[in-house]
């Protein structure tokens, strides 16, 4: 079965120049830090996702592109060299070299001016788990990260889940329902023996 992919926005910085007469068309961002994030809320309850430090460490990295919006001509690319990934203590962070080509160098301008202050990054998930004393989805392993895109406008994770992340916590909400009518019955069944306890 096809995993969909999902989405997750990261931040975007301008590399310092290191000599003033050369110019630097590198940008580099953290696609992912290890810290909590909240995800979406459900009938007033938050449920969070977090990434694991050693999620990245399988995960096949052989080919990510660097484009807009996921979509469309790509401006560096990991196989080529023009594209570097990393994780380290802080997270999983990318470095795109847009020097290569009039097209990159014209996005770089865009990023340079403030047109696309975030990144997102396309993946797709090989294990997680569930949480349930934080409602947080772990995610342990990364399977592919596919691309690394600055954005007009970053992922809602609120409105834009992919259907694999809605399935994954439709199932958990269900599953929390089931737990508690469960409860409930059993304490309406104490109730009702108390009462005919005291009764008789």
């Amino acid at each position: 079965m096809k995993q969909d992919r999902e989405y997750r926005s990261m931040e975007l910085r301008i590399l310092p120049v290191e000599e003033a007469e050369e110019k630097s068309y590198m940008v580099e961002g953290y696609a992912s830090t290890y810290e909590p994030y909240k995800l979406l809320t459900i009938d007033d309850i938050d449920y969070y996702e977090r990434i694991e430090p050693t999620a990245f460490d399988d995960a096949d990295v052989s080919d990510v592109v660097f484009r807009i919006d996921h979509t469309g001509r790509v401006y560096a690319r990991s196989s080529a060299g023009t594209l570097t990934l990393w994780h380290d203590d802080h997270g999983f962070g990318q470095r795109a070299d847009l020097s290569k080509t009039q097209a990159a160098r014209e996005v770089f301008a865009d990023i340079e001016a403030g047109n696309y202050p975030k990144m997102s990054f396309a993946f797709t998930v090989a294990e997680d788990h569930f949480d349930k004393a934080t409602r947080t989805r772990v995610i342990d392993r990364i399977a592919k990260v596919y691309d690394v895109s600055p954005v007009v406008f970053p992922a809602n994770p609120t409105t834009e889940l992919s259907v694999s992340t809605r399935d994954y916590f439709n199932g958990v909400i269900e599953a929390e329902k089931a737990e508690r009518l469960e409860r409930e019955k059993i304490e309406r069944q104490k109730q009702r023996i108390k009462i005919l306890t005291e009764v008789l």
